[in-house]
């Protein structure tokens, strides 16, 4: 099936509008930052979320209590499909999450790969996910994690962190 140059055309504004909502919720979930996240879900919303199922409130602390105890995650949203409807789009994203995760054993890299089946609505003139099945494609384990203290081939980095201490919402002004 493929959309034609003038609906596409007619629905850039409406498409544009929930691809950054798909931004902020990966940068919502990696930042632990629950206003954005809560910017990306309608307040009724369904998600079911791996063994999660709820709605927006529930799945930040159930998400954001495992999130928390991780180093770092970093969530790449790409491949966005979308039909649009009205005030309604049902939307197949990919995502690819990496999570540094602490085990008792010391630090460990979990990979998972998959796609969000979105069922967006448009209220107020705004875009939000109303329903959403995450399907877990491909996943990766691995027994151990780069040593950051030594760097990015020896170089030091900047490492990420969490909302607000993140020297992004230092420089820069996203939904804030």
């Amino acid at each position: 099936m493929t959309t034609s140059v003038s609906r596409i055309a007619a629905e850039l504004a409406d498409r544009e509008a929930i691809r950054e909502c798909l931004s902020r919720y990966a940068r919502g979930v990696d930042r632990l930052d629950a206003d954005m996240v809560r910017s990306a879900y309608w307040p009724d919303c369904v998600d079911e979320h791996l063994s999660f199922r709820g709605n927006a409130e529930e799945f930040i602390n159930w998400s954001f209590g495992a999130m928390g105890t991780m180093d770092q995650t970093m969530h790449f949203v790409c491949n966005v499909l979308m039909a649009i409807e009205s005030n309604v789009a049902d939307v197949e994203s990919y995502f690819y999450g990496i999570h540094r995760i602490n085990t008792p054993d010391g630090k460990q890299d979990v990979i998972g790969a998959g796609r969000y089946v979105d069922r967006f609505e448009k209220r107020d003139d705004e875009w939000r996910i109303k329903e959403r099945l995450v399907v877990t494609d491909w996943f990766r384990e691995y027994s151990d994690s780069a040593d950051w203290s030594k760097g990015l081939m020896g170089i030091p980095i900047t490492p990420g962190g969490r909302y607000p201490h993140d020297e992004s919402y230092k420089r820069i002004a996203l939904g804030r």
